[in-house]
């Protein structure tokens, strides 16, 4: 079996060591991905039997994309110190779909931002007026810092205290812009390790064609 030589043997370890740094950007995906699943405070404020979903659905393709790029990250690796072509061919094909996916979670993020936080404060709006009260109201009240809605605000506002619906807005922008830059940010480093692999796939071909 031809083994690559000169400057590809450079890409060979270059591919090595960016997979390597991929795996440790999947733990940091999956890592940010079950920390938006599992936060408390967003639990608490979508806790609700008719809470709306839409907001966890990017969190579903974050994680789940996490998890692909850990593992192909690790293929990758044994793919670049093997120089096995199937391998590597393998790595480029699911490179592609966690690219889709990638870009597709924080796409999600960027247009459904104001859908999400629309239905977040429906949601709201609606259970206030049905129960001021009620342990959900208070969940709201206490994790975000806020109290009544614009239509209804409490008569005993605090100064530093906002409406619930500015204060869902605030909370649920900063989350989404989390999802869409890091969705945005990986696949845009995934291009360069195609790039790696599909060179390195070129270079084992041409070594083999040789002898």
């Amino acid at each position: 079996m031809g083994k690559v030589e000169g400057g590809m043997k450079c890409v060979k370890y270059l591919l090595f060591v960016f997979n390597f740094i991929f795996w440790l950007m999947g733990s940091f995906v999956l890592a940010v991905g079950l920390w938006l699943r599992f936060d408390p405070e967003t639990v608490s404020l979508l806790s609700g039997d008719k809470a709306p979903d839409t907001f966890f659905i990017g969190v579903y393709i974050l994680i789940g994309a996490g998890s692909l790029v850990m593992l192909v990250g690790f293929f990758g690796c044994c793919g670049a110190v093997r120089e096995s072509q199937c391998l590597l061919g393998s790595f480029f094909a699911c490179l592609l779909i966690i690219f889709g996916s990638e870009v597709a979670a924080g796409v999600f993020g960027f247009l459904n931002k104001d859908k999400i936080i629309e239905d977040v404060q429906n949601f709201y709006t609606k259970t206030y007026n049905e129960n001021s009260n009620g342990t959900l109201i208070m969940s709201y009240q206490k994790v975000l810092n806020c109290c009544g809605t614009v239509a209804s605000p409490c008569p005993d506002l605090e100064p530093d205290t906002t409406d619930c619906e500015k204060g869902i807005k605030e909370f649920f922008n900063s989350k989404l812009y989390i999802i869409g830059y890091v969705g945005i940010g990986i696949a845009g480093v995934m291009i360069i390790g195609m790039i790696f692999s599909m060179v390195l796939c070129c270079a084992i071909r041409n070594s083999r064609e040789v002898i």
